[in-house]
């Protein structure tokens, strides 16, 4: 399949080089003098890497076969996730370096979007927000209560980030999986 410059939106996967890419921002251009071009921002789905291309107005590109299919993470082992087809229930393993950044949030049993291009896993999509109990962090010392005021929490996912000084061990918060913040307590 093939896509115009003028079908370019935010998450468009096209083809370039015979590697797959999605597209992270776009922006049409019509100058003065001179053709109109689309500058874009593109992430390759192999290796991560973010470049900048501009295409001329009318330009086509072609679109990879990038199958989604939904997967259940399992269990981690070394540096493999293993998940399964909710399906067909085949299991499969990808290596942490084709997860990036999902890997701070994945949980056993939750389910995800994961991307195969040419039958390998390049990439996972997670939901915006996931919930995750927080395992290890400082009490809260009465009467610092300076604006803002943040310390480190270590999740059951073993990521860590800065929580507010309300926050206990033991309880479950809402993170934003694009930004990596904390959002809201769920529970105590």
């Amino acid at each position: 399949m093939i896509a115009a410059t003028s079908e370019f939106r935010k998450g468009l996967k096209i083809l370039l080089d015979n590697e797959p890419f999605i597209i992270v921002e776009f922006q049409h251009v019509k100058p003065g003098k001179g053709g109109a071009f689309v500058k874009t921002r593109i992430k390759s789905l192999v290796t991560g890497n973010v470049l900048d291309r501009t295409f001329r107005s009318g330009d086509k590109v072609e679109l990879p076969e990038v199958e989604e299919r939904q997967m259940q993470y399992l269990y981690k082992e070394g540096d493999n996730y293993h998940f399964m087809d909710t399906a067909t229930f085949d299991q499969i393993f990808v290596p942490e370096s084709h997860l990036g950044d999902a890997v701070n949030y994945l949980k056993e049993e939750m389910v995800i979007t994961l991307s195969f291009y040419k039958g390998e896993a390049i990439g996972v999509e997670l939901p915006n927000f996931v919930s995750l109990k927080v395992i290890q962090t400082e009490p809260g010392v009465k009467g610092d209560t300076a604006q803002n005021a943040t310390k480190p929490a270590v999740l059951e996912s073993g990521y860590t980030l800065q929580v507010p000084l309300f926050l206990e061990e033991g309880e479950v918060i809402k993170i934003d999986t694009r930004t990596g913040q904390y959002i809201e307590r769920v529970s105590r």
